[in-house]
């Protein structure tokens, strides 16, 4: 007689599973709470206490943790094998039913005690698996409720686990474990962390349990398969709400990733126009209302399709200041039910994204290349430390300092070569993503048009030459902040001084490729 052993905590479709290997002859060991459920249902088993002649420990912590349990799930379909669990008085265990409490949805719960958390860290549930998952040529292992209907179909036609299924079930077994692992470790790293650890240290070994939370129509081309992965299987995209309009694509979910990252640098009421990961324009004023126009007016064309991210809740006024414009789709702390209803009503398609702020802590980022990952801390922007030297004849005044403070913060969510043309609370022309600096000052510059007179400019790395500078004087600009670092800083230095412009060097480069 085949034996299974179930123990889980998810019982959905247990009862049926239970009761259809009842009918071809299984006989079911089983433990706690799944023993009286089982029961409940009239479903005869066989305690976990009675094949380990050991009580349930420990208020239940310790009930499977027993060679009478894992001697018969580990013992291999060998003569040796077999023989060694008959002296024992020990029969094979061909099945594991199991699932594992739930530490995840335990420890995303606010104000989660660290005691509470540990409570929901399985031992003998995992330890269950593990061996199954490792015996897999002789005993199938389920994890998920999901996979019981196949498995009993297959056994009411073929009358056994056919082995590629079993490998197949082993491989998501051992997901669910790492999974669980992973999530683990990381609730106790961040619980146990001190401040005597060395800040910003990358971690040795940089585990992945990620699960798809939502699948895409596609990725960045239609012929290209995407899906969106978390930590977390309760996350959503971004950890965002969509409110309303269309399901969010692959180059939306970027752009507004990058959009919401740079409006979160931001303290004043901001607007942030992202189009193809690129700002079109950024601009702070007393509402968000009143920043969006000076925010459209940095670069209205390459608006159009784009994302659009602000700080502070969206509400009626804000939506009028839209106009025409074609927009993809809009992420805020909250929209106001007025604001929601003229969207819903005048923009149905415009995907509407409630995201609450988030921690100011830098967080992993990483990207793939051939045959890896390249992992790095998000940059934050300039460290406490940064202090910023004039290095010009000329001083900026201090209209001029505060405009090169708002471009400095504005080129960093540029991408790289990086230039941003600004006043004292708006970008009037970007350019970037380009392997010329410049070029991208030229680009810049065209874009601001007229209003590049008395503006100011921030470069995210140093000037290699002059050129870039001169082509910035021409137009109109008053005073420039680089990084600095060159090797011709000072060529650079005496063009700025014979061009009548102020400079100031931060000593912080901000590339973002």
């Amino acid at each position: 007689m085949p034996r299974v052993i179930l123990s889980v905590y998810d019982k959905t479709g247990l009862e049926e599973f239970a009761q259809g290997l009842t009918e071809l002859g299984w006989d079911l060991v089983a433990s706690g709470g799944t023993a009286r459920t089982l029961e409940l249902a009239g479903i005869q088993t066989t305690p976990v206490e009675q094949v380990t002649q050991a009580p349930e420990m420990l208020a239940g912590r310790v009930k499977t943790l027993h060679p009478a349990i894992h001697a018969p799930i580990l013992a291999r379909d060998t003569d040796t094998d077999m023989d060694a669990l008959s002296q024992q008085g020990y029969a094979p265990i061909d099945m594991v039913v199991c699932n594992l409490y739930p530490f995840q949805s335990t420890v995303a719960q606010p104000g989660v005690t660290l005691e509470e958390a540990i409570e929901q860290i399985d031992i003998g549930g995992v330890t269950l698996i593990r061996a199954a998952a490792k015996n897999f040529s002789r005993v199938s292992v389920i994890t998920d409720p999901g996979d019981y209907p196949s498995v009993l179909a297959m056994l009411r036609g073929a009358g056994h686990v056919e082995d590629t299924t079993r490998k197949k079930l082993a491989v998501k077994a051992l997901a669910l474990t790492r999974e669980y692992d992973t999530a683990i470790h990381a609730y106790l790293s961040h619980e146990f962390q001190t401040s005597e650890a060395p800040p910003m240290e990358l971690p040795k070994l940089l585990s992945l349990g990620l699960t798809q939370i939502q699948s895409l129509r596609y990725g960045e081309n239609p012929h290209q398969p995407a899906g969106v992965y978390a930590e977390r299987v309760d996350a959503s995209p971004l950890g965002a709400t969509l409110l309303g309009g269309k399901p969010l694509s692959y180059n939306n979910l970027l752009d507004l990733d990058a959009a919401w990252h740079a409006v979160e640098s931001f303290d004043t009421p901001t607007t942030v126009i992202v189009k193809h990961l690129s700002p079109t324009g950024i601009a702070t004023a007393d509402t968000i209302a009143e920043s969006f126009p000076l925010a459209l007016a940095s670069d209205p064309v390459s608006a159009f399709g784009g994302v659009i991210a602000v700080n502070r809740q969206v509400d009626e006024t804000f939506v009028d200041m839209l106009g025409t414009l074609f927009v993809e789709a809009i992420v805020a702390p909250d929209f106001t039910p007025g604001a929601q209803e003229i969207l819903a009503q005048k923009r149905k398609n415009c995907r509407l994204l409630r995201l609450k702020p988030q921690s100011s802590t830098a967080q992993l980022e990483m990207r793939s290349i051939l045959g890896g990952y390249l992992v790095q801390y998000t940059d934050m922007g300039d460290p406490e430390n940064t202090n910023w030297q004039i290095v010009t004849e000329r001083r900026p005044s201090s209209e001029d300092l505060q405009a090169l403070r708002f471009a400095w913060k504005a080129v960093q969510h540029a991408k790289s070569n990086a230039i941003v043309i600004g006043i004292t609370n708006a970008t009037v022309g970007i350019g970037g993503g380009l392997p010329s600096r410049v070029d991208a000052v030229r680009l810049a510059v065209s874009k601001a048009g007229d209003r590049t007179k008395g503006s100011v400019l921030a470069s995210d790395a140093f000037f290699p030459f002059p050129d870039g500078i001169q082509v910035a004087a021409e137009a109109g600009v008053t005073s420039v902040v680089q990084p600095g670092g060159s090797i011709r800083d000072q060529t650079v230095i005496e063009a700025a001084n014979e061009l009548g412009i102020a400079m100031v060097f931060t000593g912080v480069r901000h590339f973002r490729h």
